[in-house]
């Protein structure tokens, strides 16, 4: 059984979009600094996978 992950690390993101490490890394900075200037609380090197497949897919990525 796969357990649904609340939040993507930069592995995750990497094999999602087929992206370079420093790249995948620029991207989840970017998503995190909005939500920060948002006023929800972040985690350095993660990002929430519900508001990353919001932005990327139209929330229709599992």
């Amino acid at each position: 059984m796969e357990i649904e992950k609340s939040y993507y690390d930069v592995y995750d993101v990497i094999k999602l979009l087929g992206v370079s490490k420093s790249k995948a890394y620029a991207v989840m900075r970017e998503m995190n600094d909005y939500l920060e200037e948002q006023g929800y609380l972040v985690i350095s090197g993660k990002v929430p996978a519900r508001y990353f497949n919001e932005k990327w897919y139209g929330g229709t990525h599992a």
